[in-house]
């Protein structure tokens, strides 16, 4: 059974890595949003293409919009946040609760 625990408690650190980068592309995607950066860097398209398909479902889904400002981004990071303070924890108390 301990095969199974760490590989929940594995499965739990991967996750809360993957989200904290994540939440770092999100900061850089908002960053590059407010000066004016060339849309043929490479950078700048990976930023683009790899926030816009959550950015653009949050936007469609709540469209808050207030005085040109953009909050996808802080919702989302939010709602990486509560991921953060809610699956993982879950995620490695349940693989303690099972060694």
């Amino acid at each position: 059974m301990f095969v199974v625990n760490n590989f929940m408690m594995a499965l739990a650190g991967i996750i809360d890595f993957i989200l904290t980068a994540y939440m770092w592309v999100i900061i850089g995607r908002a960053i590059i949003s407010w000066v004016n950066a060339d849309p043929y860097n490479p950078i700048v398209r990976f930023l683009y293409e790899a926030t816009e398909p959550l950015l653009g479902r949050i936007r469609r889904m709540i469209p808050i919009s207030m005085g040109g400002i953009d909050f996808s981004p802080m919702i989302l990071i939010m709602v990486i946040m509560f991921l953060q303070s809610f699956l993982v924890p879950t995620m490695k108390q349940i693989a303690m609760n099972m060694g």
